[in-house]
């Protein structure tokens, strides 16, 4: 089968510090490093340094969605100084003492140039199944539950089927490597913190608890929203 238009862009983020606010995009370069800027800062639990996963995340302190980070040059994130805005309305550089403390004892933060990520440098879910899950759990859901870095409204498929395919979009083209297996981080509401567990459970229950997937570059490029998703194969 030939290359076959499988969907179109309708939302890109990227995520300066890992487990802070997204940044909403109109387009991005994509490098072998995934989208420019994307989780290049994190912060870690210096009480647990030999933990696999030593990231402050979320699921640790839901707050973390209201620290809003920027790049003061928005077109040269690798180069940039990363500010962040608290959500007492502080704005302090990502690098100031005085932030990772008030995210708790023990904290402080690391620079990832090729990115502080869980799997994949980049990740992607589409509206068909986010609207599939808010109808068995009964409420809307905010794709920010899933913090991808694609969103993709489909011509009829999931993104579940395009795993091991490569999927050219705009100038770029990715590797859809793996399922993204989900943890409890999709239970906080992104604007009020709330945990509903109901939602976690039921993909669980449903998508073997995976929603969405993690990919590799294939080609660096620039990818836009409103650009068409090609499945090459």
């Amino acid at each position: 089968m030939g290359a076959q238009e499988v969907g179109r862009v309708v939302a890109l983020w990227r995520y300066p510090v890992k487990s802070m606010a997204a940044e909403r995009l109109e387009e991005i370069d994509v490098s072998w490093a995934g989208f420019a800027g994307d989780r290049r800062w994190a912060f870690v639990r210096t009480t647990i340094p030999r933990s696999g996963f030593p990231w402050m995340t979320i699921r640790e302190k839901a707050t973390m969605l209201h620290y809003r980070p920027r790049f003061v040059e928005p077109g040269r994130p690798d180069k940039s100084r990363t500010m962040v805005r608290t959500p007492a309305g502080e704005e302090l550089d990502v690098v100031d003492p005085g932030l990772a403390a008030s995210l708790g004892e023990g904290v402080r933060v690391i620079k990832q140039d090729r990115g502080a990520f869980d799997a994949m440098p980049l990740s992607l879910i589409t509206t068909q199944a986010i609207a599939d899950l808010g109808a068995l759990v009964g409420v809307p859901l905010d794709p920010q539950r899933f913090r991808p870095n694609l969103l993709v409204e489909t011509f009829g498929a999931l993104e579940s089927e395009w795993v091991g395919s490569v999927l050219r979009i705009g100038g770029a083209v990715m590797r859809a490597d793996q399922p993204d297996e989900r943890c409890v981080v999709i239970n906080v509401d992104p604007e009020t913190g709330e945990r509903n567990p109901a939602i976690l459970r039921t993909v669980a229950a449903e998508r073997s608890a995976c929603m969405g997937v993690y990919g590799s570059t294939v080609q660096p490029g620039r990818v836009a929203i409103g650009d068409l998703v090609v499945l090459e194969g």
